[in-house]
């Protein structure tokens, strides 16, 4: 009889268990929503102390569920002081106050010393002799050989065919298990000014290399964010043969200021306004951001794009002097994040 009385009364503690348990993924679920059913907020989602601290809670469920609350109660302190502020503003009308500039990681950067004025008698005395000077004086004209890493795949390949549709004059081979020193001799023998080589891991592009002929320089980037024609929403019809335009932002310092000039070389001197396409690089906070748009001017103060793809994020990683050369390249800059300042950096872009 008493073992009959101790199983029954272990099965109604065992009840008693799971029904606490229910009640406190109830709980939980209230709190989460920050209100229940009748629009009272739940009363453990009230302030919390001043002196109360999320990580001294041992439990683990508990100090998430704790966790949850503080972020519930910091969205809606953060939304009242918002909603004060606008109506302070509503009723001041044209007496209000301007609104304060967000602290952003550009506009808080410290002045750096290599940011390149172009009126610069040093400046333009290196543009005219380093070794994109001939380009620039439509003495060339550019010639892109595209080639990928050792046996491809169908990612990278529909990468690099439709780069050939944005950069002009470029041709697309593939490489057969070349090295890269048999592939440069013969690109200089065929005229050609420049060569992309697109690498991949895992049948993803991860990075690219632009060498340019026949003297250098040579810079790897680290690719990412690839995304192709087909992948970008509200994307437009496919590129037309027309040569596009090129646009170059905030590439100000030494640095950014040669890498942008390899960038302008691979583009025909005279783009043809009628095609309406261009081609932007746009560096901000040292990632390179590469778009291809059409564009039409709707009126005098309105432009309409639209997207034609591919698309990817560029980091720059290091910058040789001469040909590409991964072995005995004598390298002119080389990304080390844990030796540089981000207070007084001297090479970005």
């Amino acid at each position: 009889m008493a073992k009959a009385l101790d199983k029954s009364c272990s099965k109604g503690k065992k009840g008693l268990k799971r029904k606490a348990t229910a009640e406190e993924l109830q709980e939980a679920a209230v709190a989460e929503n920050g209100a229940t059913e009748s629009g009272v907020q739940s009363p453990k989602a009230a302030a919390f102390p001043s002196g109360f601290s999320i990580s001294e809670i041992k439990n683990k469920q508990r100090r998430h569920l704790m966790f949850t609350r503080w972020k519930q109660q910091q969205q809606k302190e953060k939304l009242a002081i918002k909603k004060k502020l606008k109506k302070e503003r509503e009723a001041l009308g044209d007496k209000a106050p301007p609104k304060p500039i967000p602290k952003t990681i550009d506009n808080q950067r410290v002045y750096d010393e290599t940011v390149v004025d172009p009126n610069d008698e040093e400046v333009a005395y290196d543009e005219a002799t380093d070794e994109f000077a001939s380009y620039f004086n439509r003495q060339t004209s550019p010639k892109i050989l595209i080639t990928t890493s050792d046996r491809p795949h169908g990612r990278t390949v529909r990468l690099c065919e439709q780069l050939s549709t944005v950069i002009p004059n470029s041709h697309v081979y593939y490489r057969r298990g070349l090295a890269l020193k048999k592939i440069i001799p013969q690109c200089i023998s065929r005229d050609f000014t420049d060569l992309i080589v697109i690498n991949e891991d895992r049948k993803t592009p991860n990075g690219l290399i632009l060498s340019h002929l026949p003297s250098g320089p040579a810079a790897h980037f680290k690719m990412s964010s690839v995304r192709l024609h087909k992948e970008i929403k509200r994307r437009g019809k496919d590129p037309t043969e027309h040569v596009q335009g090129i646009i170059l932002n905030n590439f100000t310092t030494w640095l950014g200021h040669s890498v942008g000039r390899m960038f302008a070389s691979l583009f025909l001197h005279n783009p043809q306004f009628i095609g309406r396409q261009v081609a932007t690089f746009h560096n901000q906070r040292d990632y390179i951001f590469f778009r291809f748009h059409r564009y039409i001017f709707k009126s005098e103060k309105k432009v309409g794009i639209q997207e034609l793809g591919p698309r990817f994020t560029l980091k720059l990683r290091s910058l040789q002097k001469g040909i590409f050369d991964s072995k005995y390249g004598e390298y002119e800059w080389v990304h080390k994040p844990r030796e540089m300042d981000t207070s007084r950096r001297k090479f970005h872009l």
